[in-house]
């Protein structure tokens, strides 16, 4: 692949990269020439994803296992990725989680968890990354939110309120990194039947989402790799600061 969409030359950290929408972005982007470091809590996963990579493309995949939960996990994380290839280009923060509580009912451990791995993780990472990118002129950091950072369910507090702070933790780094050829944006996926949903989701609350949608159907992971490839390339140089959203129209409809 040449031309606006080119990765060859860059290097991918992906987290959450070894199954879902974190492998099929991984997978675009390798299929565009990028290099690839996933992470994820699974070894055994990590490895057949990117053993499967490496066959569909050919490109260079490393990989190690981490709990984003941590801090200092992810700056563990992010070094042992700058060590392997001497630099990220391309940072996708996917990795994430959801706990269903009401308002009345979470609990310490399950909000603080998740606040950690789907808004702090994010932070650590960009942190950890940016100064090579400042250094080299480029860089694109991806945040994965999700439309429940725009609307939301009951029972969604913890998972909303950290996939609404990505939008605003994009916009004001966007603002700190656009002079040095960074930029910094959220995707928020809708409904994609992936692991996460299928496991909070009942097989009438399935129906439900799917019947919400302008197309009438959950997304397959694959047409996410699209939006990210645009958001990690040239091709998307001047989109910065902002949430690129990929729900099948959900949103387009209230009634």
């Amino acid at each position: 692949m040449h031309g606006l969409f080119d990765l060859r030359g860059k290097v991918a950290l992906v987290t959450g990269g070894s199954k879902g929408l974190g492998k099929a972005m991984a997978l675009g982007l390798a299929e565009a020439g990028a290099r690839l470091f996933l992470c994820s809590r699974h070894a055994d996963e990590l490895a057949a994803a990117g053993q499967e990579i490496v066959a569909a493309t050919g490109v260079e995949v490393a990989w190690d296992t981490a709990d984003m939960s941590r801090r200092d996990e992810c700056d563990r994380l992010a070094q042992a990725a700058l060590a392997r290839f001497g630099q990220i280009d391309i940072l996708i923060n996917n990795a994430g989680s959801n706990v269903p509580q009401s308002i009345d009912s979470i609990t310490d451990e399950a909000w603080d968890r998740i606040v950690e791995l789907n808004l702090s993780s994010c932070m650590a990472l960009t942190r950890a990354v940016v100064p090579g990118m400042k250094s080299r002129g480029w860089g694109r950091v991806i945040h994965i939110s999700s439309i429940m950072g725009l609307a939301s369910k009951a029972g969604r507090n913890s998972y909303s309120a950290t996939k609404s702070a990505l939008l605003g933790l994009a916009r004001a780094s966007a603002l700190d990194l656009g002079r040095h050829g960074i930029t910094v944006n959220c995707i928020a996926p809708g409904p994609f039947l992936t692991d996460l949903p299928a496991s909070v989701l009942s097989p009438a609350e399935q129906q439900a989402f799917a019947d919400r949608t302008a197309v009438g159907r959950w997304g397959n992971p694959r047409e996410l790799a699209g939006p990210a490839l645009l958001l990690a390339s040239d091709a998307g140089s001047y989109i910065t600061g902002t949430v690129l959203v990929v729900d099948g129209g959900t949103l387009a409809g209230t009634f």
